[in-house]
């Protein structure tokens, strides 16, 4: 019995290009499957004019990101970190505290945002001032919105 050599070739060639594929999608896949230690916490903070977050003006936006280490735009991250940390990431006790700050009544309103992840879980908070002076008073010098 007499072989055909193309035939040959060709049964091996596509034997080697389908095992060579096969390595290939299986070494592309395996950094995909890895996994971090640590649960997200990436944000991004935003401070903007105007009354409504949806349609305010931004002026001033950073990234802030706590694991596994302190980064992003944010002028002092680690501080920040720090401080979301110590309410467990609500937003709400680091704006909520009483101001020792006299500020007029003038009304041009200021919002900040804070939207990502936070130890995994996503996260999206917005609160609106009367204007800087009351935004101030109100952060009580907290470094997560002081950029």
């Amino acid at each position: 019995m007499r072989r055909n050599p193309q035939a040959i070739f060709a049964t091996v060639t596509a034997g080697t290009l389908l095992l060579t594929g096969l390595a290939t999608a299986t070494a592309q896949a395996a950094p995909a499957r890895a996994e971090s230690l640590y649960a997200p916490s990436a944000l991004v903070l935003t401070v903007a004019r105007g009354d409504d977050p949806l349609t305010a003006t931004v002026e001033r936006a950073v990234t802030l990101t706590c694991a596994p280490t302190a980064g992003g735009t944010h002028p002092t991250p680690a501080a920040a970190c720090q401080e979301l940390a110590a309410v467990q990431g609500k937003f709400s006790e680091l704006t909520a505290g009483p101001s020792n700050r006299t500020c007029t009544r003038q009304w041009d309103p200021l919002v900040v945002t804070a939207h990502g992840v936070w130890q995994g879980k996503r996260v999206q908070f917005s609160t609106t001032y009367g204007n800087a002076c009351e935004m101030a008073g109100s952060m009580n010098d907290n470094a997560v919105f002081a950029f």
